[in-house]
């Protein structure tokens, strides 16, 4: 029988030792041997032909194409199993994980809940973001870039600053003290107002519906009672003061100091009602009325700038002239109101007069982008940009507090009522009239069941309006290909109604299911011990002790 060949030993001895110079190399040497390793390969590369240098590159591209193919047919698979391990991992890390606390563990610490701190600059509009948060949230890389609101001076500089009594007492109620000021009226279909008065934990401000400002005339009717833009023009500034805390109920000696002294700010840095001053000695009869253009910008200033309004270009005074539908007219005296269009561009200022002291112009639709020509900054954008936090910036909009949620939940109905008005001028781009079964919609005289509310001009929201019928059915229908997919065995039945559309019975089961007893085992009403659980303890205590408590 022939002796073995020993080759394979000696290239295993051969590598071992070509291993063990190596490490022993130091990096000086190491860097030597790389430099005429360059240099020899430069100079076989330059006397090589241009056939030898095709056959060269052909030859590395059929070595790299082999390497792949023999990488996806070995471990590729490889690869999928350690990813599906390690999710069914993570996701088994929180399995029951409620029922299994220990105070030495750092919960918070853990990778799916940290997100980093708020250290992401935005090149163009110095905004804060965090780690995750998309670039185009702020100022869409750069495409506007908004002026910051001018600092507030005295003494609603000190009413923000939260330090004083009377700063504390105003910061707690900003919405009550804006009330005695704002100018229109707010109203919407339903209002949810939950004050944190002992008997709520939080402060909650909610609408249902359309949400409208309403504006009257500059004078009360006779035996009418000023309210709103008519207490700016009463007599003294002792009765208005006194009129604006009687219709809030404003009865503390502190809360009117507070009310007389925003009085006399007012007075001096309100632009529009000096304006309004002026000129209502000029309004003859009731023929004339003051025009308030919905974009008009002020001469000589850039269409991207939001000044404070001048006198002669805010507001021109007309004698029955037919004015655009957006544009906001005043009458001297009348018994009607009039409802803003949330285009105008005084919408913001004349609704929230401690927020815009200077009655500067805020959003319209006729802002452009940079460098663009015909497009225009939505009012989505405008508000994200409006409401970020910017390095070395005070951003003293977002310390109005109660006042503050009220405005965001105006500019968030704003925005989608923006939305809606684009679906609803550009149905024919949509396509909208090739929906599936659009046309039982419209007729709605399916089984002979006529509704008419349904009579008009049908407006269809795509599914890419979230919220939307289409939008739902989409959620349903992608949660319900992944149960049913996944799950071969899904046992369901489907039944069809009258109206022809489908009516299905699941059965969900829990892969472990959580017993009472068990969750009485965990739940308790006691507050944690400061000493071996501190974290949990300024948890509880800080956000679920409210009331008598």
């Amino acid at each position: 029988m022939p002796r073995k060949s020993n080759l394979h030993n000696q290239y295993s001895k051969n590598a071992r030792r070509m291993r063990a110079n190596r490490a022993h190399e130091s990096e000086e040497q190491i860097a030597a041997k790389n430099a005429a390793q360059q240099i020899r390969t430069a100079e076989i590369r330059r006397q090589e032909s241009r056939e030898q240098r095709d056959e060269r590159l052909r030859q590395n591209v059929l070595r790299t194409r082999s390497a792949r193919e023999r990488h996806i047919a070995t471990f590729r698979e490889l690869d999928r199993e350690r990813q599906q391990t390690n999710r069914a991992l993570t996701r088994a890390s929180f399995v029951r994980l409620a029922f299994e606390y220990a105070p030495d563990i750092n919960y918070s610490a853990h990778t799916k809940i940290i997100i980093g701190a708020m250290d992401k600059i935005c090149q163009y509009c110095q905004a804060l973001k965090f780690r995750n948060e998309t670039i185009v949230m702020c100022c869409a890389s750069g495409k506007f870039v908004l002026a910051p609101l001018p600092i507030p001076p005295e003494p609603l500089k000190s009413f923000l600053a939260g330090e004083s009594d009377d700063s504390k007492l105003f910061l707690r109620k900003t919405r009550k003290f804006n009330s005695c000021f704002q100018m229109t009226s707010f109203g919407a279909t339903k209002i949810c107002d939950l004050t944190s008065d002992g008997n709520n934990f939080v402060t909650t401000f909610k609408i249902q519906g359309q949400v409208y400002h309403k504006i009257g005339s500059l004078m009360p009717m006779p035996n009418d009672d000023p309210k709103f833009l008519q207490i700016y023009f009463m007599g003294s500034c002792e009765e208005r003061v006194t009129t604006r805390c009687l219709h809030n109920f404003i009865e503390q000696a502190e809360e009117r100091a507070i009310v007389e002294s925003s009085e006399k700010f007012f007075e001096n840095y309100n632009q529009l009602i000096q304006l309004f001053k002026r000129v209502l000695p000029q309004l003859r009869n009731y023929n004339y009325q003051i025009v308030i253009k919905a974009d008009k910008v002020p001469a000589g200033e850039h269409a991207g700038r939001f000044n404070a309004p001048t006198v002669d270009e805010v507001a021109v005074i007309m004698v029955g002239d037919p004015v655009n539908n957006r544009d906001l007219k005043i009458i001297r005296r009348d018994s009607t109101v009039h409802i803003i269009s949330d285009l105008h561009r005084s919408y913001d200022a004349l609704q929230y007069p401690l927020i815009f002291w200077q009655v500067q112009d805020e959003y319209h639709i006729n802002i452009k982008q940079r460098n663009e020509i015909n497009k225009k900054v939505s009012s989505m954008n405008y508000y994200a940009h409006r409401l970020m936090i910017r390095l070395n910036q005070d951003n003293y909009i977002l310390r109005y507090r109660q006042l503050f949620h009220q405005y965001v939940v105006d500019m968030f109905a704003k925005i989608e009522s923006e939305r809606l008005r684009y679906i609803r001028y550009n149905q024919a781009k949509l396509r909208s009239e090739e929906y599936i079964h659009l046309r039982d919609a419209i007729i709605g005289n399916i089984d002979e069941n006529l509704n008419t509310n349904d009579i008009g001009t049908a407006c269809i929201l795509p599914s890419s309006y979230i919220g939307s019928p289409r939008s739902m059915q989409e959620y349903i229908q992608d949660a319900m290909t992944y149960f049913l997919v996944t799950h071969v065995g899904w046992l369901y039945s489907i039944e069809w109604q009258k109206r022809g559309l489908p009516h299905s019975h699941i059965l969900v089961l829990l892969e472990d299911k959580i017993r009472p007893e068990e969750i009485d085992q965990i739940i308790s009403a006691e507050i944690p011990d400061p000493l071996t659980d501190s974290e949990l303890f300024d948890i509880v205590t800080s956000h679920m002790i409210h009331g008598p408590c």
